[in-house]
């Protein structure tokens, strides 16, 4: 893979005011991309491996994708503009003509349910990556604060 990308994972989901937080990163660096709730409880029943009793649009997604023979290849998180996050999905079919790989334009929030739900390689563009606040303390701070006794729900940090 070419070195203007970072692979990253999510490291974390906490629910905010106006939807959840998602904390992206790696060793080096984490961010975070705001996400509507409903995508924040998708998302976190990705990460965990529950699913809901019936399929969800991300789940017919999947099916769909599986039925033409195309899966989730990696997601990139491109860009920031405007404090909104833009993304690349990119699809892997293969069939009995050979292998395409298709690069689609994507909310965040959709590339990386679909990457958690497929356990598939997440990337943000080194640019971006460089660009964006460190959020590493504040990751690290909520998940003291949840192992210190705090009781009753879901911590929320994957």
């Amino acid at each position: 893979m070419k070195k203007d990308v970072v692979p990253v994972q999510i490291r974390g989901l906490l629910p905010a005011n106006s939807g959840c937080a998602l904390f992206v990163g790696n060793d080096e660096k984490v961010f975070v991309i705001q996400v509507e709730h409903n995508m924040g409880a998708i998302i976190g029943m990705a990460l965990r491996g529950t699913h809901h009793e019936r399929p969800l649009t991300h789940d017919l997604i999947g099916r769909m994708f599986s039925g033409f023979g195309i899966s989730v290849e990696r997601v990139v998180i491109t860009e920031l503009k405007n404090a909104t996050y833009f993304a690349r999905l990119i699809l892997k079919q293969e069939n009995e003509l050979g292998t395409k790989l298709v690069e689609i334009d994507a909310r965040p929030s959709d590339c990386l349910a679909l990457a958690a739900m497929q356990k598939k390689p997440i990337f943000v563009t080194t640019k971006l990556f460089h660009e964006v606040e460190d959020m590493s303390e504040v990751l690290t701070r909520i998940g003291e604060e949840k192992e210190g006794g705090e009781e009753g729900g879901e911590s929320g940090l994957a």
